[in-house]
């Protein structure tokens, strides 16, 4: 991406910026438990806490198959969400994968599809898996118009999320689940309008991503902690 500010060197050394670690995940699961408790307490259903049960079951069996294979990706343990930097994708400027980017999906891809799509408790409550592309904020040489900045990489966070979603059909995940996917995987692009911020300021890294979403049925995780919170 030819950025005015940007360096190809930034980030040099650092192999993945998203990488959880085994005691952030511990202290994820224990906040997430004591949330479920909480929902418990707030007048949630039996059918909606066990669905949330699934959930947490199954994000937490993709997280431990993605470290037995040593593949390095921030998981988030409450609802599956996947950040995967575009450094771990992409060229610089470029929306085409690299071959770096095709060989960390090859052994991504199939781990994600087989660990979702066999808990058939969960997976017939997904309703959408979005391959969803975010840029950060910084300028494109030569454009000075801040609207025509934001579709310009609204254009790039589109195109990245466009290429991830149609190199899953060609890893070696289980076939059988092949129409299900088809039906709900949704592809999308979101600019910089969901930056990733550190102590108050824009994180580049980390802002540059694509993420993998699961999108549940009858369940919103912010609704649902907002009506917990409200308990609190």
């Amino acid at each position: 991406m030819a950025l005015m500010m940007r360096k190809a060197k930034a980030a040099e050394g650092d192999n993945n910026i998203f990488w959880t670690t085994m005691a952030d995940l511990l202290l994820g699961l224990a906040i997430i438990f004591m949330t479920l408790f909480v929902l418990a307490m707030t007048g949630f259903t039996q059918q909606e806490l066990e669905q949330k049960k699934q959930q947490i079951e199954v994000n937490k069996e993709l997280i431990e198959n993605l470290k037995k294979a040593n593949i390095e990706a921030q998981v988030d343990p409450m609802t599956g969400d996947i950040k995967i930097s575009d450094l771990e994708l992409f060229e610089l400027s470029s929306y085409n994968l690299s071959d770096k980017g095709k060989a960390y999906l090859d052994k991504l891809v199939p781990i994600y599809i087989n660990t979702i799509f066999s808990r058939k408790e969960l997976i017939d409550e997904v309703e959408n898996i979005i391959i969803q592309g975010h840029t950060d904020s910084q300028s494109y040489a030569g454009i000075k118009n801040p609207d025509e900045q934001f579709m310009k990489n609204m254009t790039l966070s589109l195109q990245r999320a466009n290429s991830v979603a149609e190199y899953i059909f060609k890893t070696n995940y289980d076939k059988q689940y092949n129409d299900k996917l088809k039906k709900i995987i949704v592809v999308e692009g979101k600019s910089f309008s969901e930056p990733i911020l550190v102590n108050g300021k824009e994180d580049y890294n980390k802002s540059r991503r694509v993420e993998m979403r699961l999108k549940v049925k009858k369940m919103d995780i912010t609704e649902i902690l907002t009506r917990g919170a409200q308990h609190l």
